[in-house]
């Protein structure tokens, strides 16, 4: 389509800009990929991953989705996780969540949207969770914010909960996972202190007791 061809263009100038720098760049790009992060991240087009944290194609292992969610039943996420662990021997899992994030504010709110509403249910979960916290909040974008964060840390758990996590710290295999935030406004990232890098991190009724690797 004639609307699309700049997009073509674009790339040609992406791949001439690429090449005056390093004439072998994609020859080496195609050969393998060996990134030592996964980034999971909220599908907003305004959250460019490997733009935010300065890294190469090949740098970084993606995985995106509307609100940077990790559900248990969902195997597109369990899959991207366990060949980032198993396969990629990834060290650091980041699960980054932005301020004003359009899957949040939905799902404070009580409209229907249609079929995202079930997957938006993930977050409600934890909105129940912290409820009485949030409604101490009186500020609305304040509440809105925190949600954003206590999203990222849910994530950041249900990440911890899988067998393939903690498989990999069963057998000895470095592995942190991070709770970001990126703020919007300012391009600024946000560390909420949270980092899990051990299997007696987790809460004992999350833990897998047996002796598999």
């Amino acid at each position: 389509m004639q609307k699309l061809r700049i997009l073509f263009q674009n790339n040609r100038e992406w791949v001439k800009i690429k090449i005056g720098k390093d004439p072998d760049y994609f020859r080496k790009m195609a050969e393998a990929q060996d990134p030592k992060y996964l980034w999971i991240g909220c599908a907003d087009s305004r959250v460019p991953a490997n733009e935010i944290v300065g890294l190469e194609p090949g740098e970084l292992f993606v995985h995106r989705n509307v609100a940077n969610l990790f559900p248990h039943t969902d195997f597109n996420c369990l899959s991207v996780l366990e060949y980032a662990i198993d396969l990629l021997k990834i060290e650091h899992v980041i699960v980054c969540g932005h301020y004003n994030c359009g899957g949040v504010k939905a799902a404070m709110e009580d409209h229907q949207l249609g079929l995202v509403d079930n997957w938006l249910r993930n977050i409600r979960d934890v909105h129940a969770r912290f409820k009485e916290e949030l409604e101490a909040i009186p500020d609305p974008k304040e509440r809105f914010d925190r949600l954003v964060e206590f999203n990222v840390l849910q994530q950041v758990l249900n990440i911890c909960h899988t067998t393939i996590a903690q498989k990999a710290w069963m057998r000895g295999q470095a592995l942190c996972v991070h709770g970001w935030i990126y703020d919007l406004a300012t391009g600024a990232l946000k560390d909420l202190d949270c980092c899990i890098s051990s299997i007696d991190q987790i809460e004992d009724i999350y833990r897998i007791r047996t002796n598999f690797i």
